[in-house]
């Protein structure tokens, strides 16, 4: 038997969220700190710049896969197999990795115990597949873990000019099946604006979206019928989502230039 403080709230952690057989463990303050370094880890914490830790609980109720190198500690009686099937599997996956940029191999785990992942100061989202219809699409590097009712599969953009002119890449990572999926977010939840389309559209002004529901088309176009229109009106091109769907959009992750305006005259 195993019994442990991780749960327990104490002076330096408490669990701030939970979603099926993930909770997410965050330290309010950096107490391991030096002189010279307690005020600005004071400071970070008061702009909620924290450690996070990812728990997932397993009883023998399906496994987890997790980003190569994000396990920490394992609690109990689990143990951990590849995602590789074969040579030819190997290949495949070796491929999409490099297009994508996602690791090669990601291990599954198994059994019943506790399973704790790295820490990291990004922001964790726990999202359910059973709210994006079971497949979504998310930028590279975001994968941190997943129920292994998930699958993972490179997905390709339909046309290369979204490619080339969204911003967003050519390949990117879908996620395909039922049940949860951890994700490391550049900005908190709290900051991220959800839209929902019904046979709808919605064009955003940069690679601002972070995931969307694969069913949805995306293609690059102008703002205005028109060349002339489009750098009369200081926009130019736009990524468009068209369809029914979910779509995540981090507004203020790229904005950092807004600290220096530009003068007027």
């Amino acid at each position: 038997m195993i019994r442990t403080n991780l749960f327990q709230p104490t002076e330096a952690h408490k669990i701030v969220a939970k979603k099926g057989r993930y909770s997410l463990l965050e330290y309010d303050k950096d107490l391991s700190v030096t002189p010279e370094s307690a005020s600005t880890a004071f400071f970070a914490s008061q702009m909620n710049v924290k450690k996070r830790q990812v728990i997932a609980e397993l009883n023998n109720d399906g496994g987890v896969i997790l980003q190569a190198g994000a396990m920490q500690l394992m609690l109990g009686t689990l143990h951990a197999a590849t995602n590789i099937k074969g040579a030819g599997d190997l290949m495949k996956k070796f491929v999409g990795s490099k297009v994508t940029g996602e690791t090669t191999i990601k291990p599954r785990y198994e059994g019943t115990g506790l399973l704790v992942l790295e820490p990291t100061y990004r922001y964790i989202l726990f999202e359910d597949l059973s709210n994006w219809n079971g497949n979504m699409v998310i930028e590279d590097g975001m994968f941190l873990a997943c129920d292994d009712s998930i699958s993972m599969k490179v997905t390709a953009r339909t046309t290369i000019s979204s490619a080339v002119l969204g911003g967003e890449g050519l390949f990117n990572t879908a996620l395909t099946g039922t049940g949860i999926a951890v994700l490391e977010s550049p900005v908190p939840a709290e900051e991220l604006i959800v839209v929902d389309l019904d046979k709808d559209v919605i064009r955003i002004d940069g690679n601002m979206a972070i995931a969307w529901s694969k069913s949805l088309e995306f293609t690059v176009e102008r703002t205005t019928r028109t060349l002339v229109g489009s750098a009369a009106s200081g926009e130019g091109l736009v990524n468009v989502y068209r369809g029914t769907g979910r779509v995540l959009i981090a507004p203020v992750a790229n904005n950092r230039s807004i600290a220096t305006p530009k003068p007027t005259k």
